[in-house]
């Protein structure tokens, strides 16, 4: 009986040292994935290397589905390039096109209206920073993105701007997409990958 019990101990004590073994190498998974995300968002400089898109508002550029690989560089905006901003209050980012572009007009600026002298330095001045105010449009959208700004904003900074889309792969995005509409599969699929990961033999 004491041989028996001994051996059960030792069982039990195989299985505990083989799942915390596991539990370790999924954690290290996950932190080589993290590790990964942060040296993209260094290389491309964007705090969001990839995005999804969730709509058609940009096709036939892109379709609900792709995935764009985002890079931010220090390079005047232009009209034309296709951008991914974010809007205040709002947890998902947009991606549309620059359609028109102006010197940034701030409170400073206002304030010399009358002062016609003051007011053509205080433009050259601006003109000299290379600030910008950004207006952005869908594709397939019949008119421009001011309707989707905060209130009572009628441009965008280039601040509010994630990245420039350098880059695409078509439909790779649709399990992000399935994933945020059912959040129920998400935590399937995570649970699915978290149980493989324990389970699984050396």
């Amino acid at each position: 009986m004491g041989w028996i019990a001994e051996n059960v101990e030792s069982i039990k004590s195989m299985k505990i040292r083989d799942t915390l073994s596991q539990l370790i190498t999924l954690g290290m998974i996950v932190s080589m994935a993290l590790i990964i995300w942060k040296a993209l968002m260094c290389l491309t400089g964007s705090e969001s290397p990839v995005v999804v898109v969730l709509s058609g508002s940009m096709e036939p550029a892109f379709k609900r589905g792709d995935i764009l690989f985002l890079h931010m560089s220090e390079a005047p905006f232009r009209a034309g390039e296709i951008v991914v901003y974010n809007v205040e209050g709002e947890p998902i980012p947009i991606v549309h096109r620059v359609v028109e572009l102006r010197i940034s007009v701030t409170a400073d600026l206002l304030s010399f209206v009358g002062e016609r002298k003051a007011d053509q330095q205080a433009v050259h001045e601006q003109e000299n920073t290379g600030k910008v105010d950004i207006l952005t449009k869908g594709d397939a959208n019949d008119v421009d993105d001011r309707g989707l700004y905060a209130y009572g904003q009628y441009w965008l900074k280039p601040q509010q701007i994630m990245g420039r889309a350098v880059g695409f792969m078509p439909y790779a995005g649709w399990v992000t997409i399935m994933m945020t509409e059912k959040p129920i599969i998400k935590y399937v699929l995570i649970g699915a990958l978290g149980l493989l990961v324990i389970t699984s033999k050396d």
